[in-house]
């Protein structure tokens, strides 16, 4: 069978290089390049994080940013409950589902 394909006229092996170029060209246009938009866009967004923001995390909990220690994040997750967690366990895609892009405020505010 591969005999076959190299005794063919000289025009398809140039046909067979143009489909696998397209095939890599699809798969960068349709996977490598989003997702590494979405970690960009993921960067920034820890990189933005800031004290009294509320915030989702990647495994869902909710919670109120209170303190930044370099890449570790104090959460408020209750009436003076706090867990520690790192700034890439906080996802922008479930942060902005649940709050908005704008909004900061959420389930922890006190009602003061």
């Amino acid at each position: 069978m591969q005999t076959l394909i190299f005794l063919q006229s000289g025009n398809a092996g140039m046909i067979q290089m143009l489909f696998f170029a397209a095939i890599i060209l699809i798969f960068w246009l349709f996977i490598i390049r989003p997702q590494s938009k979405r970690q960009k866009e993921q960067n920034l967004f820890a990189n933005s994080l800031e004290k009294g923001q509320e915030v989702v995390t990647a495994s869902g909990m909710l919670g109120r940013i209170n303190k930044i220690e370099g890449e570790i994040i104090s959460l408020e997750v209750g009436t003076k409950s706090f867990i520690r967690i790192t700034k890439a366990a906080v996802s922008k895609e479930l942060t902005e589902q649940v709050y908005g892009k704008e909004k900061k405020k959420g389930p922890v505010e006190s009602n003061d």
